[in-house]
């Protein structure tokens, strides 16, 4: 090594090694590329070793760089706490905290949750990754996320956010004009919108698995806000939690009280980014509002 190098350098190495690309990268640091891509050759120059094998497809660790990286984020988890730790007031979280959410559950009911958040801690920015997949949390594209498989390598903080209830509903207008729901066995004369079935994000997504026969998908979406307004307009049958309905009465329940599935979402974080403040506040308001709120997850009235 003919230097130590310096902090700034070991940043872009990380953010180029999660993102792949130097756009990527670039985006994330909010810098031009060309500065990444010289910091990484200062880089290597430090410490003799070629960090990255370059191609048209991007950048990946070498050998050296793969040796490097624990060091790095072990050097990231440092400077994060700390800088947490000297800049923030006792009593008010700050910075900017990258939450990643499932679209539904983001649109309807965490986003109108944050603004009276960000109302109580004005130092605070959240960015809200809404998306029809989950947050990969091992790139760091997001510091915490809600997602329906628990992390099960790495180092993260994880917990059960909520079990919520997976119930079938229809338009008025699709029940007034195909033969009646009145028993499971009836399902099979009915066609539903579902999932793209190549293009799940989890397993866990498989709800009509439970039907026992093929179901005969019509239209079938990669999200389920979507789903839910092909739905609405009557176009079949969908499987959804009491929180993605309208209450405009667009759609209804079917089979409530016999027919549903249960999943459960889970909170989880990088054991190093669950220590700032920041994140610990947005963490403790799901976990709250999950617990306060059980109607949103379980609907089980009669209707």
């Amino acid at each position: 090594m003919n230097s130590m190098p310096e902090w700034t350098d070991l940043r872009y190495f990380l953010e180029l090694a999660r993102a792949g690309t130097l756009s990527g990268a670039s985006r994330r640091l909010a810098v031009e590329h060309t500065t990444v891509a010289r910091r990484i050759d200062r880089l290597e120059t430090q410490l003799g070793s070629t960090l990255f094998d370059r191609s048209r497809e991007g950048y990946e660790l070498t050998e050296m760089g793969h040796a490097l990286l624990p060091h790095a984020e072990a050097m990231e988890s440092a400077a994060l706490t700390a800088t947490d730790q000297l800049g923030a007031a006792s009593v008010s979280a700050h910075g900017v905290v990258r939450l990643g959410v499932p679209e539904m559950l983001g649109t309807l009911v965490i986003a109108p949750l944050l603004v009276h958040l960000l109302k109580d801690h004005p130092d605070l920015s959240v960015d809200l990754l809404v998306q029809p997949r989950f947050a990969n949390l091992a790139t760091r594209e997001a510091d915490l996320g809600v997602m329906l498989d628990p992390p099960n390598t790495g180092r993260y903080v994880f917990t059960r956010l909520v079990t919520f209830r997976l119930n079938l509903y229809a338009s008025p207008d699709y029940l007034a004009r195909h033969p009646p729901i009145r028993t499971e066995a009836d399902l099979a004369n009915h066609e539903f919108v579902d999932y793209v079935q190549d293009r799940l994000a989890s397993s866990e997504l498989n709800f009509l698995d439970k039907l026992g026969f093929t179901p005969k998908r019509r239209l079938c979406c990669t999200g389920m806000m979507a789903q839910c307004e092909a739905a609405a307009a009557g176009m079949g049958l969908i499987m959804a939690p009491p929180y993605a309905i309208p209450a405009s009465g667009s759609l209804v329940p079917v089979l409530q009280d016999s027919f549903f599935t249960e999943r459960s979402y889970w909170l989880a974080a990088p054991s190093d980014l669950y220590r700032l403040q920041r994140v610990r506040v947005v963490w403790n308001l799901l976990r709250e509002y999950a617990e306060q709120h059980p109607s949103l997850f379980m609907h089980t009235e009669k209707q």
